[in-house]
């Protein structure tokens, strides 16, 4: 997909997420408005992927490390055909395996489970390690939030993946400057992350993280040292009143808020 195909779906992807967590009375809206785009990217354009045979040996792997947004996740697989489209109405209901947090026994498309955060980067660098190990011809990529950088577990994984030169691994920071409960800066602030990445040995791209046109080819890059994309990004993108608010990190929009985001987010298709 070009560039404004890839920004129609991701808007499209956006109101369906949308939809499903007001319909569930629960979930993580704003850091999902936030990667949304990069999810986008790489289910529809960049990851050499298979939705028919979901383990396939020589698939690209991606790992959404902040597994607290992982109904962006199931809109994201279930438009690339992963599962169907009409099972998002079962997320988080009983018996669903949509659930808050996403599984790799029950959802195809799922590399590994996550939600405690700082788990995703050291699964990535084995996966990476592995590939390489092998002789594997995929690419490894992984989504960690910027509070989560706060994990002393993925600097570990950082400093690992640099030793053992995985050229084969992306870390994609979504960097929203917000946590829960608070913005990044108010409570142990990492930023700004590029020096940090670049003293470990890394190379590190930084982007607008919601604009396509930047997120396509950071992402498509390649590089002969691991590669760390910082995406600045905006929590709740694409649906004012949420944008930028810390608030939004895991709350639901009453009947009002829900109807002005779907305007919104319609306006914009």
């Amino acid at each position: 997909m070009q560039v404004k195909e890839l920004e129609r779906v991701a808007r499209q992807i956006r109101l369906r997420d949308l939809q499903a967590v007001y319909d569930a009375g629960a979930g993580h809206i704003g850091g999902e408005m936030s990667a949304i785009d990069i999810l986008t990217a790489l289910y529809f354009r960049v990851l050499k992927i298979y939705p028919s045979e979901p383990k396939r040996p020589d698939r690209d792997r991606f790992i959404l490390s902040k597994g607290h947004t992982a109904c962006a996740l199931y809109v994201t697989l279930a438009k690339r055909g992963f599962i169907s489209e009409e099972e998002i109405s079962t997320f988080l209901q009983p018996h669903s395996r949509l659930n808050g947090h996403p599984n790799c026994n029950k959802v195809p498309g799922v590399e590994t489970n996550t939600g405690p955060l700082g788990h995703g980067l050291p699964v990535a660098v084995g996966v990476a390690k592995a590939g390489k190990l092998t002789g594997a011809g995929y690419h490894t990529y992984v989504m960690t939030g910027d509070g989560e950088m706060q994990e002393g577990s993925n600097w570990e994984a950082i400093m690992a993946a640099s030793q053992f030169n995985l050229d084969n691994l992306t870390l994609i920071v979504d960097h929203n400057r917000f946590q829960q409960g608070a913005a990044l800066a108010d409570t142990n602030n990492v930023a700004p992350l590029r020096p940090k990445l670049e003293a470990f040995g890394w190379e590190v791209s930084e982007i607008n993280g919601n604009e396509m046109a930047q997120i396509v080819p950071a992402l498509e890059h390649r590089s002969t040292r691991p590669h760390c994309i910082v995406a600045h990004t905006n929590k709740g993108h694409g649906i004012s009143f949420m944008q930028d608010r810390v608030d939004w990190h895991h709350k639901v929009p009453n009947k009002e808020q829900y109807e002005q985001a779907v305007a919104e987010l319609s306006e914009a298709l």
